[in-house]
């Protein structure tokens, strides 16, 4: 690791006290944070030369009954990434928004909105649609989605009564 990196993660640490800090390759970072903290340590990340947000993603706990939230920052002028990650409950996920810190954050947003269920308070962007129109499931990466379940209920199975032979690069396939 270099002297700039050491000296990047010292200043880090001393400046957000992470639950947990993590070096899982060469330039990257990763730290564990309270969620009460994630705003006052992304605004120090900013300054701190992270001007990019690459993104913001989930993760289903299941298991633990939690959300986790990752914030994916990039520092163009050392070549470093860093995750920011936090934990908030799984059964009525809200957070408040970062885009008054990350203002590209409201796409990011959204689409953890859309996907996993997790609430932003302060981006009214996160409620529209992006992908998934007239949804009317529990978001899909969520681990409780069955998506058997939801196939069976929305498109009915079919009766095929033709088989349909071909020949491809000498191989049969059969197909109905």
């Amino acid at each position: 690791m270099t002297n700039s990196m050491n000296n990047m993660l010292e200043k880090i640490s001393d400046a957000l006290k992470p639950l947990k800090m993590m070096v899982p390759a060469d330039r990257q970072i990763a730290c564990v944070v309270r969620p009460g903290e994630v705003h006052k340590a992304l605004a120090y990340l900013k300054s701190a030369g992270f001007t990019q947000l690459s993104i913001l993603t989930c993760v289903d706990w299941i298991e633990d009954g939690e959300f986790e939230l990752v914030y994916v920052l990039m520092n163009w002028e050392e070549g470093a990434h860093l995750q920011l990650r936090t934990r908030i409950e799984r059964e009525k996920p809200v957070f408040s928004t970062v885009t008054n810190i990350y203002p590209g954050a409201r796409f990011y947003e959204r689409e953890v909105h859309e996907f996993f269920g997790v609430e932003f308070a302060g981006n009214e962007d996160s409620y529209k649609p992006l992908f998934l129109e007239r949804w009317d499931a529990i978001p899909p990466l969520r681990k409780d989605f069955d998506p058997q379940a939801y196939s069976d209920s929305k498109f009915p199975m079919r009766d095929r009564d033709k088989v349909f032979k071909s020949k491809i690069g000498g191989i049969d396939d059969e197909r109905s």
